[in-house]
């Protein structure tokens, strides 16, 4: 891997259980290796972190002589009424981080007059510009479906998070939950509560269309790396979403390997031996899940997709609240054909689990 010699200045942003088989198990050792990055008197920025990780990552520093300082989460009001493009509540943290090793960057080379290192002081406007434009793909990205006639616009978007941690999926789950709900405030004079079928009721304004109102629905589509825990990821999405009022009414697993022949009515897999191995484990812990929420046994999941399995040509095993497919297209065809079949509702994906998900899904849904 490689490093920087001679930094300037050093960044560790916040820490969680991630590539673990690399890192180590505990957020100790996690952080202990992520300060293989200070480099010895070169001063370094971090982010409020969990005292097992801060305790190692200030050790660390100490036996390097370097000074450790704990950047701030950015203040929203020193954007002068902007917001930071960059969708979210963890990105205050990390807009706090960049300016603090910005700041740093330009003072120890000579560029004084960019420089901010006080909280009460205002924001270079180069720094504001930055922070409101900057663009990250594949990290709280809303795409609307250009598949979609341009009657239906909006009627199917993808909301992509590449989030594969505990941690981040926590904080993936809590932007799509809000996002979905600012969505649907747009389009309405009043955002209703949840009903017991898992869509949302929106009062339709300006689109005569509209007029009687549509729910929205949402679908997750998901995958992992096996060497991913679905046991920590697929919970901690369901729990923080619910916690919100947001329910998924599918769930729909793919394998890593997509097939990125253009989707359409004739769209097939090219492998007709695709695994589905481990699609199949990733669906029977959310049917678990379901079950577990519901009261009933865990052990009952089995037995609804084995009953369900054939309820659809397309699908490699078909549950009451999830299904796996043999290959990425077919599942956007799947999702698309809901769509044209349900005029009334509004879709919104949620795609996380993995960032060669998300940029499948970008290839996929742009072409």
């Amino acid at each position: 891997m490689f490093q920087v010699q001679k930094p300037i200045v050093c960044g560790i942003s916040s820490l969680g259980y991630d590539h673990m088989e690399i890192l180590g198990n505990t957020l100790s050792q996690i952080a202990g290796e992520k300060a293989g990055i200070y480099k010895d008197g070169i001063p370094a920025y971090t982010v409020p972190q969990p005292d097992e990780a801060m305790n190692v990552l200030v050790e660390k520093a100490s036996k390097l002589n370097v000074p450790l300082k704990v950047a701030e989460p950015l203040d929203a009001k020193l954007l002068n009424g902007l917001k930071l493009s960059l969708e979210g509540e963890h990105q205050y943290l990390n807009a706090g981080l960049a300016i603090a090793l910005s700041s740093t960057w330009l003072q120890r080379t000579g560029h004084h007059e960019f420089t901010y290192l006080k909280q009460d002081s205002p924001l270079p406007e180069q720094f504001i510009k930055g922070l409101t434009t900057a663009s990250l793909q594949g990290r709280a990205q809303k795409v609307p479906d250009q598949y979609i006639d341009a009657e239906s616009y909006g009627d199917l978007v993808f909301y992509l998070d590449g989030a594969h941690s505990p941690e981040s999926m926590e904080m993936c789950a809590r932007w799509f939950s809000l996002a979905i709900k600012e969505d649907s405030q747009k389009k309405a004079f009043n955002y209703p509560p949840q009903n017991n079928s898992g869509s949302t009721i929106e009062l339709a304004q300006g689109n005569p269309n509209d007029r009687y109102g549509k729910s929205s629905m949402q679908i997750l589509l998901f995958n992992c790396m096996s060497v991913r825990d679905p046991q920590l990821l697929l919970p901690c999405l369901m729990k923080t979403c619910a916690s919100h009022g947001v329910y998924f009414k599918k769930a729909l697993f793919v394998p890593n390997t997509s097939v990125y022949n253009k989707v359409g009515s004739h769209a097939l897999p090219t492998d007709s031996e695709v695994d589905l191995s481990w699609q199949l484990t990733l669906q029977r812990v959310w049917e678990n899940l379901i079950q577990s929420d519901k009261g009933g046994e865990a052990k009952y999941a089995d037995a609804v997709c084995e009953e369900g399995k054939e309820d659809t040509k397309m699908s490699g095993s078909a549950c009451e609240n999830s299904a796996v497919f043999p290959s990425l297209p077919l599942a956007i065809k799947w999702i698309r054909e809901s769509v044209l079949q349900n005029r009334s509702v509004r879709h919104q994906v949620l795609v996380t689990g993995s960032l060669h998900l998300v940029g499948d899904v970008l290839r996929l849904v742009k072409m």
